[in-house]
């Protein structure tokens, strides 16, 4: 029994492992492809090159859940309009700013299954005046997923921080195969959002 128990927790923390590897790979594969394109998209780095994702080491119940991340965000602007400062990025918030947004879904309460959320992102405002980048605002991302995204394919959010407006699709995580599937099922249509706005 204790074999077993021992065997079980080796394959299912290999597996969350596994799992992540794959992910990263997605959202590199992603950014590959976006530098390629006119607008020479960068991945904004809020605290260094990573994804934004809500964990906690807590013991309580309620932080105990989020011991191992489930959602996983990274957003994409053009070179022009932001700047790298020593391994982060600075995005300014201005009246023109428009982004794309990738969100990976793991787990929810109402999901049946691994989700990617794309889209576009633009009229962004913050109620703050002294947080004038968009890197600040990651975290209701990962904080507010439901609210955010609860209206999909049109995104009208706000809280008592910030506003911001956008456009997104969804798909299954598993769905994406292959490299074409990430250029089919992904990238050519954020890049469609982000040109129509």
């Amino acid at each position: 029994m204790s074999h077993e128990l021992v065997k079980q927790t080796k394959n299912a923390l290999e597996f969350v492992q596994k799992l992540h590897f794959e992910i990263s790979y997605l959202i590199k594969e992603v950014e590959g492809l976006l530098q390629q394109e006119e607008e020479s998209f960068t991945i904004g780095k809020p605290s260094g090159y990573g994804v934004t994702a809500r964990t906690s080491t807590g013991l309580e119940p309620i932080n105990v859940e989020n011991w191992m991340p489930k959602t996983f965000t990274v957003f994409f602007v053009p070179k022009s309009m932001n700047d790298a400062n020593k391994g982060q990025t600075v995005t300014p918030i201005t009246s023109d700013l428009k982004l794309l947004l990738l969100h990976i879904e793991l787990t929810g309460k109402d999901l049946e299954e691994p989700r990617v959320i794309y889209g576009t992102i633009n009229n962004i405002s913050y109620k703050n005046k002294d947080y004038t980048k968009f890197e600040k605002m990651m975290w209701e991302f990962s904080y507010n997923t439901k609210k955010i995204f609860k209206t999909i394919p049109n995104v009208n959010y706000e809280d008592g921080t910030c506003s911001l407006q956008g456009k997104f699709n969804q798909e299954k995580l598993f769905s994406i195969k292959s490299s074409d599937d990430v250029v089919k099922k992904l990238v050519d249509p954020m890049l469609v959002l982000f040109r129509e706005i």
